[in-house]
């Protein structure tokens, strides 16, 4: 008995087809599991960033503001930083992206992303507040 195999993706899975060519009237078809599937799943855990707020000399900004953006949401956090400038935002949700600022006397700092495509359970981003 002649076997032939066939394989093709359809979304979200692999296929194959194992045509028998001795049962021309009934041909045998048998499909492949899922294949894994790509990025995150809905029972991932939550993630954490911290970081600190510096000036232009490396030097803590006591009492800065960060400001994080929900970039799905458009929902607001902010943290006010101690003094030795660090800032923590737990329980963020790895499927979504966020955006980080830092102001500091009406000065602000770059906005980074924290994106949903970077798999870290932990995001350390420093944040400069440069000088007038």
């Amino acid at each position: 008995m002649k076997k032939a195999i066939i394989g093709a993706w359809l979304p979200g899975m692999l296929s194959l087809l194992i045509l028998s060519t001795t049962a021309a009237l009934f041909p045998t078809f048998v499909l492949a599991a899922p294949a894994p599937q790509f990025g995150r799943s809905k029972q991932d855990k939550t993630r954490l960033l911290t970081g600190k707020v510096l000036d232009g000399g490396d030097n803590p900004l006591p009492n800065a503001v960060v400001y994080l953006t929900n970039t799905h949401t458009r929902s607001v956090k902010t943290y006010i930083v101690g003094p030795d400038g660090t800032y923590r935002f737990p329980a963020l949700q790895p499927s979504v992206d966020y955006e980080v600022y830092a102001q500091y006397e009406n000065r602000k700092s770059g906005t980074k992303t924290v994106s949903q495509f970077d798999d870290r359970s932990q995001v350390y981003i420093t944040l400069k507040v440069e000088a007038k």
